[in-house]
């Protein structure tokens, strides 16, 4: 999430529920594929020859795809649900092959939750997700509760983590939820779980900043 101190509210194309879904189906099979090569790099044992044939290859993709290039990432709207659609953001974006990807639903009694797999790519200590990924997946979830979907203009002010045991690499659960308001604050919750249960607890405080009381 961004800082509470950030400008006025960004200007947003709005797009259709239709072409969000053309432009999903479009960037989302490309988006795996470059993950999949991330974590093909990692765990490769391929011979010198074969990985300079690979390394060329990969370069003259790269000259293809930086045919036409934006002066800047691109932020939608949802033109359904009003949610941002940030195709670079290292947690959900869907053109970031960064992200997890992470995939957020909201339950019935207003828990928003996560389920993904971290591989090779997220490692830290041997066979363990690094710490910072853990941040990274709380601070949004819990980022997604308390904006109730990024709808709402709150920021991440502070963020703690306990951190239980390590977060083993491989299929993980996530979920946040709202624990209290108070005026500008919004205080959120949330836990990262793999199959054994919790390894990492967080606690938000969430921020609206000031161009947003002002328009209020």
């Amino acid at each position: 999430m961004a800082e509470a101190g950030a400008g006025p509210e960004w200007p947003f194309d709005v797009v259709s529920g239709d072409e969000y879904a053309r432009l999903s189906a479009l960037y989302e099979p490309l988006t795996q594929a470059i993950r999949d090569l991330v974590d093909a790099g990692v765990r490769t044992g391929v011979d010198g020859e074969t990985i300079a044939a690979a390394q060329a290859a990969i370069e003259e993709v790269t000259r293809t795809l930086n045919g036409r290039r934006h002066d800047r990432t691109h932020t939608l709207r949802h033109a359904d649900t009003g949610r941002p659609l940030a195709w670079a953001n290292p947690a959900v974006g869907l053109r970031n092959a960064i992200a997890p990807p992470m995939r957020i639903d909201r339950t019935d009694d207003d828990r928003w939750v996560s389920d993904f797999t971290l591989g090779a790519a997220y490692e830290g200590p041997p066979n363990l997700v690094h710490g910072g990924i853990c941040a990274l997946v709380l601070d949004h979830l819990l980022g997604e509760a308390a904006s109730d979907g990024l709808t709402k203009p709150l920021f991440t002010g502070t963020i703690t983590l306990r951190y239980l045991r390590g977060t083993p690499l491989g299929p993980l659960h996530a979920e946040a939820w709202i624990d209290r308001t108070d005026g500008i604050k919004t205080f959120a919750r949330g836990v990262l779980r793999d199959a054994e249960g919790v390894t990492v607890e967080a606690d938000g405080i969430f921020i609206m900043p000031a161009w947003a009381r002002d328009a209020g």
